[in-house]
């Protein structure tokens, strides 16, 4: 009877022991601001009440009463993003899933009755899996390595989501810039081309040259519609990201530029001395790698038996004039026999995974640092062409502005090569403009790349290529 007692004070410890463990997500949550203060600045949060939601709703509406800044941008994406709760929803599944590895499976209570003649037999029989009670420690210790690979991942995820909102931003208010300048140039060529057109009339202008005039006008309202589209998309791209309903992108207003470039640029050696410490790719790498050797041992042990420990009591009723009774106690035990399958399949796999698990961690290593250097060279080339184009090209532009200005005034050039300059003033600005926007978005991604979670470069135009260079034409 003794060892029955115990049996069961076992089971019900660790059933106990089992179902006390229970998932925290606001304390995930916690740690997942302080971990992402940068991007977060401590405001993530799931919303699970009415009083939530409407405080949600009420930092929105202050939020878009006003020209809205990037930093703004993010926390409107955190407060009114739906796509931002439905990750957090999704973590807090994630986390009790893995929390859920650590559990004992419930036990199971089986009743008979059976009347044979004169006998009435009554079997009960308390059950559960020996082998889930004798693996419950380690079961619980790979549970804690899944919840804490789900916070990771958390973490992870906001950061490439706030990343997003960041780049949306900036290429928000840059296309709102350009396509300012688009309208500049469109209204000075079609202000050349109308002259143009008048002198050709009056026999002034040969046919070449008003040709070549209204080509000028043309082309630029080529560009302006591209441009009003390339300014709407990028509008519409950072109002998804943001959650805005229609009403709530109608309110939307966004800064006339975008900010100067900081004073200094981060110095390399700062951002090396992050590569291995904070990188939440290395940190997800690493627990995968551990929880791939834990998981091993205990996923060979199940692949080779499995074994079920029943608590039997059976009480037998005589339908006699004494009305005896009896009772037999016992235990049963049911072992699978590896006979047939001998687990060879779920070991080689078992293999593969903590061998596929250890490269991996090895090549997310290897890979941080050189991303790293990648990602600051993006933001440093940016940083430089920029400052090129504030410091030299665009001053450059406005004294030959000016001096033409003085040699139309003193009727030395006519009014076309006057036009003509406005218009290559112009262009110099919207290629700056250009380098200014590429360098926002590497200084975005280089923070993503330094916490961990790298942004692709090659989506990214290079300054002083492609739309800056097009640009400047």
């Amino acid at each position: 009877m003794s060892t029955f007692l115990r049996l069961s004070s076992t089971a019900a410890a660790a059933l106990v022991l089992a179902g006390c463990a229970s998932v925290n997500f606001d304390q995930a949550l916690q740690d997942t601001n302080t971990g992402t203060i940068d991007f977060t600045q401590g405001k993530l949060e799931l919303s699970r009440s009415d009083q939530q939601r409407q405080a949600r709703s009420k930092l929105s509406s202050e939020l878009l009463a006003k020209p809205l800044k990037q930093d703004d941008a993010v926390q409107l994406a955190l407060a009114n993003s739906p796509a931002l709760q439905t990750l957090l929803a999704q973590s807090w599944a994630d986390q009790a899933s893995a929390n859920q590895l650590g559990r004992i499976a419930n036990p199971i209570f089986t009743f008979e009755r059976v009347r044979s003649g004169n006998e009435l037999d009554i079997g009960r029989m308390l059950s559960f899996g020996l082998l889930d009670l004798l693996t419950l420690p380690r079961r619980m210790e790979i549970s804690r390595g899944q919840t804490a690979l789900a916070k990771v991942q958390l973490s992870a995820n906001v950061v490439e989501q706030v990343t997003q909102v960041r780049q949306a931003w900036v290429r928000a208010v840059a296309a709102q810039q350009t396509l300012q300048y688009a309208e500049q140039i469109n209204a000075t060529a079609q202000a050349s081309a109308e002259l143009a057109k008048r002198m050709y009339q009056v026999g002034n202008f040969n046919k070449l040259q008003r040709t070549r005039q209204q080509s000028f006008y043309a082309d630029s309202a080529a560009r302006l519609a591209s441009s009003q589209h390339a300014s709407t998309a990028a509008r519409e791209e950072l109002v998804r990201l943001m959650g805005l309903t229609t009403e709530q992108s109608a309110q939307l207003k966004l800064p006339e530029r975008l900010p100067d470039l900081p004073k200094e640029a981060y110095p390399a050696n700062v951002v090396n001395a992050t590569a291995l410490q904070q990188r939440l790719d290395v940190q997800m790498a690493r627990n995968q790698l551990d929880m791939a050797g834990k998981s091993q041992g205990l996923n060979l042990l199940n692949s080779l038996v499995d074994v079920e420990l029943g608590i039997i009591r059976n009480t037998t009723f005589e339908n006699n004039a004494q009305g005896h009774k009896t009772t037999a106690r016992g235990y049963e035990l049911g072992i699978r026999l590896p006979i047939f399958d001998w687990g060879s399949a779920q070991r080689d796999s078992m293999n593969a995974q903590s061998l596929a698990a250890a490269n991996r961690y090895e090549s997310t290593v290897r890979g941080a640092s050189s991303q790293l250097r990648e990602g600051y060279s993006a933001y440093r080339t940016a940083y430089d062409v920029a400052r090129h184009y504030r410091d030299e090209i665009v001053p450059l532009r406005k004294t030959m502005a000016e001096e033409n200005v003085l040699r139309y005034n003193g009727m030395l050039i006519g009014v076309f090569e006057l036009l003509a300059d406005t218009r290559d003033q112009i262009s110099s600005v919207q290629a700056a403009i250009s380098a200014y926007q590429q360098f926002w978005l590497a200084d975005a991604a280089l923070a993503a790349s330094m916490i961990g979670k790298p942004t692709a470069l090659g989506a990214m135009p290079m300054a002083g290529g492609g739309t800056a260079a097009e640009a400047g034409h």
